[in-house]
């Protein structure tokens, strides 16, 4: 059976996905619709549910499984669903929304076996001991949340996914740049997006949490960090403390995408390098893998609403 990314245009189909978020809008009519994503193991594609009653937008809430029976369409030059039929898996079918969720595409053992590894090479004290113990306290969500609700690495265990693939670049440019302090550079990439695990609801119908919305995941590692040298008697007024305070709250690089700061720390930057070109990197391969060599993609919202071609190689 296809896949919702397999689908091509004008396809009809019927098939169970999970509704991953069901938005309720208002039509210009004045009548309510619901912006559904559609997902599975595949991928995400959108659809909208018009003139939907009360009783239809508290059935198809985000996280359900249905049974969609639609149409593949294009809209503005991205792939969308027209509805034809949907109803909610019954609990013979299958309903879980488990099965129907992206994942890392490597597993949680191998990821935990390359964390500890570059744990251990944090050889400054104050930067271990505060790694340690936030690691050790969200690891579960860590390995779980995705990176995001919808852009980058936006999937089951995409927060680790992407926190680790920067650690694998990184050591590449501390082989190269034995300048760079790797020790900092490590524990500031471990940490950098931590808050997600408090910003991210989790990893089924990912949403922003009261917190996420109101202070941001930048905010909450840096509350974190302080409440851990506090447990550990560790002086968050250090220079230690203060400069890996400082590659977190700097790593969007722009005051305008949400740093307090800009970058002052030849780590920082390379931090906000980094993360910038992983998820830049991940929306791109993401929607490469939906076209055929010689097509464009769809614009992808986190890449300056730009559309990517797949060139012919021959090798």
């Amino acid at each position: 059976m296809k896949k919702l990314k397999e689908l091509v245009l004008d396809e009809t189909f019927e098939m169970f996905v999970l509704l991953k978020n069901a938005d309720v809008r208002m039509a210009k009519n004045g009548k309510k619709f619901i912006a559904f994503t559609f997902q599975d193991t595949s991928g995400t594609i959108d659809g909208k549910f018009w003139d939907a009653s009360e009783e239809e937008i508290k059935k198809f809430s985000a996280g359900r499984v249905v049974l969609l029976g639609g149409k593949r369409e294009a809209y503005q030059g991205a792939p969308q669903i027209k509805i034809l039929n949907m109803r909610l898996a019954t609990e013979t079918e299958p309903d879980s929304p488990s099965l129907y969720m992206e994942k890392a595409p490597i597993s949680r053992e191998e990821m935990e076996a390359e964390f500890s590894s570059a744990i251990f090479e944090i050889t400054n004290a104050n930067w271990n001991r505060i790694v340690r113990h936030l690691f050790s306290q969200y690891q579960q969500q860590f390995f779980e949340f995705p990176a995001a609700k919808r852009n980058h690495h936006a999937f089951a265990g995409g927060l680790a996914y992407h926190t680790l693939s920067m650690l694998r670049i990184a050591k590449s440019l501390t082989d190269f740049y034995p300048e760079i302090n790797k020790a900092l550079l490590y524990a500031g990439i471990i940490l950098h997006d931590l808050g997600k695990v408090i910003e991210l609801t989790g990893p089924i119908s990912t949403e922003y949490t009261l917190a996420g919305n109101l202070l941001g995941h930048l905010v909450i590692v840096d509350e974190e960090i302080t409440k851990t040298c506090q447990t550990l008697k560790i002086d968050d007024r250090s220079e230690d403390v203060l400069i890996l305070k400082h590659l977190v709250l700097s790593h969007h690089g722009l005051l305008e995408y949400g740093s307090p700061v800009r970058p002052q720390i030849l780590e920082a930057e390379i931090l906000h390098q980094l993360d910038n070109m992983d998820a830049s990197i991940q929306m791109m391969l993401g929607a490469l893998r939906s076209i055929n060599p010689g097509e464009r993609t769809e614009r992808i919202f986190g890449m300056d609403n730009r559309n990517f071609y797949l060139p012919h190689f021959n090798d």
